[in-house]
């Protein structure tokens, strides 16, 4: 059982969250809600083209939001979740790909459309750095993720790191993944496990190989 009602995993891309979100919720037979990246028409376009595209990007994903929204408010009140996102993060990255009158305009429809949400019992905050970030991403072989622009991956982490060091909705586990390997390695996902359930405060860290 999830010693946790509602808690949702984040970070950049690469760094792992729907991995973990999975096996979190298989392992705790909670229920797994995940991103619907895939049903965004607009994100192949958006890394072809992100200045054409973001906006209309951006506006599909906040839709999409309040469909989750309404699925996990459902889901929670009877079965613990396990989400691979998190409410909080839309604004991150609609200030890194909008500006000026776009950003003003997704700011006002995001207060309309998504006015208030829940907040998770714990927030598990996946770092990557931007180099493990890239091995990963070309690993899984999506044809659309290869087209990110210079320093677009340093960005991203840049703001999630910002993002997480600032969360104050929930208590925050910060985990670098450079050296878990939280695909394969059940050894790891123990340590990872460990360090949920045992988890007192409101903050805290886990680096595999820090101090080694």
């Amino acid at each position: 059982m999830s010693p946790y009602r509602y808690i949702a995993v984040e970070g950049p891309i690469g760094a792992g969250k729907t991995t973990l979100a999975r096996r979190l919720a298989a392992h705790w037979q909670a229920r797994l809600l995940e991103e619907v990246i895939d049903d965004n028409p607009f994100l192949p376009r958006f890394y072809q083209d992100r200045k054409h595209y973001a906006l209309h990007t951006q506006l599909q994903f906040l839709l999409q939001r309040e469909e989750q929204r309404r699925q996990l408010m459902d889901t929670v009140s009877e079965h613990p979740v396990v989400a691979d996102y998190c409410f909080d993060k839309e604004f991150l990255f609609a200030q890194l790909n909008l500006e000026g009158d776009e950003l003003a305009l997704y700011r006002a429809l995001q207060r309309k459309v998504l006015p208030e949400y829940p907040l998770p019992d714990l927030l598990i905050a996946l770092e990557v750095s931007p180099d493990t970030a890239a091995r990963r991403i070309a690993e899984r072989g999506l044809a659309y993720e290869y087209n990110f622009p210079d320093g677009y991956l340093r960005r991203v982490a840049e703001a999630y790191n910002e993002f997480f060091h600032h969360f104050d909705g929930a208590p925050v586990l910060i985990v670098n993944t450079d050296n878990l390997n939280l695909v394969d390695s059940d050894e790891d996902f123990e340590l990872l496990l460990r360090c949920i359930t045992d988890m007192q405060g409101t903050r805290s860290y886990f680096n595999k190989g820090a101090g080694a």
